[in-house]
Formats: C-alpha cells, sequence, structure tokens
C-alpha cells in the first residue's frame, strides 16, 4: 500500500511537471505570457461579466452570485479551489466560509498574506448541495481559470483539493 502511494505521488509530480513544461514552451511560442501592458483587474472584471453572463452548463440555475476570484491580479501565488459553498454563493467570493476561515488560518501560519494572493476556483458556480463537480460542468468553466491564469500570471499555483489537482494537472489521478 506505502509503495502505490509513493507512485501515485511520483505520478502526480510527473505531471506536474509535464504541464509545467508545455506551459513554459507555449510561453515561448507566443513571446511574452504575461499581459504587463494590460490592467488585470479590468481584464478579471470582463471575464467576471462573461461569467455573470454564462449559459453553457445548468448551474446558473442555481446560483445566487456567481464567484470569480479574489485577491492581488498580480499576485505569484495562486490558489485553486474545487467550487463554492454556501458563503461563497452568497457573497459572490471566494473561500469566505468555513474552508475560507481555515485557509486564512493555515496562510497566516505560513506567513503569507492575503494581499500577496489570488483566490479562485474551478467552478465559478456552486453545485446543489455541495455535491461533487460534474465533468459538464467543469469543460464549460474550464476557460474561464485558464484565462485568470493567463490573466495573473503567477509563479506558482497551488491547487487547493482534489478536484483542483486533477483539472490543473489533467490528470484522473487523486491526491
Amino acid at each position: 500500500m506505502k509503495n502505490t502511494r509513493y507512485q501515485d505521488y511520483l505520478d502526480i509530480v510527473k505531471s506536474f511537471r509535464q504541464y509545467l513544461e508545455k506551459r513554459q514552451k507555449r510561453g515561448a511560442k507566443e513571446g511574452k505570457m504575461s499581459l504587463e501592458n494590460e490592467d488585470p483587474q479590468k481584464l478579471l472584471q470582463a471575464i467576471f461579466r462573461s461569467v455573470q453572463n454564462c449559459r453553457r452548463c445548468p448551474l446558473y440555475k442555481y446560483r445566487t452570485n456567481p464567484v470569480l476570484g479574489r485577491g492581488n491580479p498580480r499576485a505569484r501565488l495562486m490558489l485553486v479551489g474545487e467550487a463554492p459553498g454556501k458563503e461563497e454563493d452568497l457573497q459572490g467570493k471566494p473561500f469566505v466560509g468555513a474552508a475560507g476561515k481555515l485557509l486564512r488560518e493555515s496562510l497566516r501560519r505560513a506567513g503569507i498574506l492575503e494581499k500577496e494572493i489570488y483566490i479562485a476556483n474551478v467552478l465559478k458556480c456552486r453545485p446543489p448541495g455541495n455535491r461533487n463537480p460534474a465533468p459538464e460542468e467543469i469543460k464549460a468553466c474550464l476557460p474561464f481559470l485558464k484565462q485568470q491564469i493567463k490573466i495573473i500570471n503567477p509563479e506558482v499555483i497551488c491547487a487547493l483539493g482534489k478536484f483542483a489537482t486533477q483539472v490543473l494537472l489533467n490528470t484522473k489521478q487523486g491526491i
């Protein structure tokens, strides 16, 4: 059992390395990946307007507020979670409920200031009953997350949980 977990870990590291290499090659082909001359806040607001009008999957029918992201639009560290919960849906901001409280405490202990990071989710609308995201919902929201990543252009992306890890690394492997 222990060897299986270790092999799973190695597979995840390998997937992440491949992801970073692809991203680096793509950046070299496209020229500079950052959007330095653009106001990242305005670009994020444009994405938010798109999310507000999104009808790509049925989740829009159940949401109170779409949840795009929050934080420093020039952050070096980007945290990506799974999907909004009840409090996030009510406030329209990621990680403001119980998970957010735990995250803030963990960041504080690590000496990371909230103003230094950007926080987003894979899904921009809350799944009913906080159920797991469906593949078609992930597919519908993924372009928004990719745009956020391109705008923020973080040095490090930290996946918070199984679904964020699977989406960011394009793998079926869990944590």
